[in-house]
């Protein structure tokens, strides 16, 4: 029988499925469930040593010899830093020492009670990573905790090794020892990219796989190579945005996403992540819903992210283009060209690709038949329109919030926004910087409230007239309005959305800017006309209000 803390038992059992074999106990009475566990479990050899400084160089002493991990337990307070002399000997050693500790509620820590200090991140630097476990009370928290431990472990022994640290708050009782099982925890595991048995590996993995489907976050243009994309694209569901590599054409999925809704047999089995994060919010709640699908993250750095909530593996490799280009050369097939007969099929993997193109396809009528319900979202696809005709060179930037959600709807091209962390500051001020770097047309589209934050980004000597301007002014963050429950606030207009009646003709005017309005569309087609054509040494601003 096991503790029926759930941190510890999933601890216990990734510790288990990550190899390790040998853990050295030290005595206590909060770290007594941890022990217990790693004693019943019976895939793990404990050896108990008293002396908690000791117990590191003790499990030092093992790490030597065997050349694999071995985990240290001790209990809450001072016992933790006893640790310290080994764990920094296994820094510089660059050995795979497991550091469990102990540890009582956040909430008692610096209250005066028994054996408590800090211990998130006690051992400093001297560890290559730390993490501290939550005590589950739902399935994100289990997620989490699960992912965490994973994380640590995988840390111990990449790049070369080192020590980790895993932090354990365990409240009261403490003895409860009424689990049957250890849980079915799930593993992430490294792929490196660079060994053809990886390679044949990860292609195996998709090939078997019956709902494929690759992923493609924000990326450099550059990044990935496009005849790859495209061949693999005739027979697997590739979902991108216009903040990916190789935006030619569109990809409408938050539309085959309302069209769809529960249906299930849109959802993937097996997903490649290519890339950082998506935009689409919709997207990743329904990637994530589909929680059987294993996920490879296909990375440079080989650090563990988990957007999709089902990271089965981490590929590490030099660029992203050979793990493309291996999947194109062993996965890519003739497109299926009889779309409209795919009911007629049995080929479960054939039926899933023909399902996504078509949903596509109608999507993609749809968004061009549609009459636009803003004037914002109009100007953005006429400008789009318009850009496929010109014939000199260009960059377009779109701000955060609306804007970028109309560029991943109209932008045939590829799009750089600040999505890293998904502020509304700086956008204006990092397609200003483009401008100044690049002897190319730089167009940004941007809202009112990142625009009228940034105001300052006109406001120096380094500009000319290649920066163009888009200014989508509706009065405040429409974004907000579309928040379910949002709308019933008596604070939602003024003090959410922060609602204004500012005009950006007087900031242009202080700052040497062309200004030009648009109140009406007969305005707005004359004004991006201008835009795109018009010769000019000074930045061009246009202001789409009613």
């Amino acid at each position: 029988m096991y503790s029926n803390k759930e941190n510890i038992n999933i601890l216990t059992a990734l510790l288990v499925e990550h190899g390790i074999r040998h853990a050295v106990v030290c005595p206590g009475s909060r770290n007594a469930p941890i022990v217990h566990n790693l004693n019943e479990c019976g895939s793990i050899a404990c050896y108990p040593i008293t002396d908690e400084r000791s117990a590191g160089f003790y499990a030092l002493g093992m790490v030597q010899y065997l050349r694999q991990p071995v985990a240290v337990c001790v209990t809450s307070g001072t016992a933790l830093l006893n640790l310290a002399p080994a764990v920094a000997e296994a820094y510089y050693q660059h050995l795979p020492l497991v550091v469990i500790s102990a540890d009582r509620p956040a909430a008692w820590i610096d209250q005066l009670d028994g054996q408590t200090l800090p211990q998130p991140d006690a051992l400093g630097r001297f560890v290559r990573k730390a993490v501290s476990l939550p005590e589950p009370r739902n399935d994100e928290e289990r997620w989490y905790c699960n992912r965490l431990v994973n994380e640590v472990l995988l840390a111990s022994v990449h790049h070369g090794c080192g020590p980790v640290h895993v932090n354990v708050p365990i409240s009261e009782p403490l003895f409860d020892f009424t689990v049957e099982a250890l849980p079915d925890e799930r593993i992430i595991e490294y792929l490196h990219a660079d060994a053809i048995a990886s390679y044949r590996q990860l292609c195996d993995k998709f090939i078997d796989a019956e709902r494929p489907m690759i992923v493609i976050g924000q990326m450099p243009p550059d990044e990935l190579s496009e005849p790859y994309i495209q061949t693999l694209s005739e027979s697997v569901v590739v979902i991108k945005e216009s903040l990916s590599p190789y935006s030619g054409s569109i990809v409408h999925f938050d539309e085959v996403l309302t069209m769809i809704g529960d249906d299930e047999t849109y959802e993937p089995d097996f997903i490649l992540y290519f890339g950082d994060t998506l935009v689409s919010k919709r997207m990743r709640k329904f990637l994530r819903k589909a929680n059987g699908a294993k996920t490879y993250l296909i990375t440079q750095d080989g650090v563990v992210h988990d957007p999709l909530m089902n990271l089965a593996g981490v590929v590490e490799c030099d660029t992203p283009t050979d793990v493309l280009g291996a999947l194109a050369d062993e996965c890519g097939k003739p497109c299926y060209d009889d779309a409209d007969a795919f009911e007629m099929f049995s080929d479960s993997r054939m039926l899933f690709y023909l399902r996504w193109r078509q949903a596509l396809n109608e999507c993609k009528v749809i968004v061009e038949e549609e009459n636009h319900e803003s004037f914002e979202a109009a100007t953005v696809k006429y400008f789009e329109e318009q850009l496929d005709g010109v014939e000199y060179d260009y960059q377009v930037h779109y701000a955060n919030s609306t804007a970028v959600r109309l560029a991943n709807k109209y932008a045939h091209h590829y799009v750089w926004c600040n999505r890293g962390v998904n502020g509304i500051e700086g956008s204006l001020s990092t397609a200003a910087g483009m401008s100044v770097a690049s002897g190319d047309m730089v167009f940004c589209i941007i809202g009112d409230l990142s625009f009228f934050y940034d105001q300052n980004a006109l406001w120096n000597q380094n500009l000319s007239g290649n920066l163009r301007i888009i200014l989508l002014n509706n009065g405040g963050g429409a974004i907000f309005h579309q928040l379910p429950g949002l709308q019933a606030s008596p604070a939602c207009d003024k003090y959410v959305a922060a609602s204004h009646h500012t005009r950006a003709k007087g900031i242009c005017e202080q700052n040497d800017i062309v200004y030009l309005h648009a109140g009406n569309m007969e305005e707005m087609h004359e004004c991006i006309a201008k835009l795109l054509t018009s010769e000019s040494k000074r930045p061009i601003v246009v202001e789409v209000k009613i």
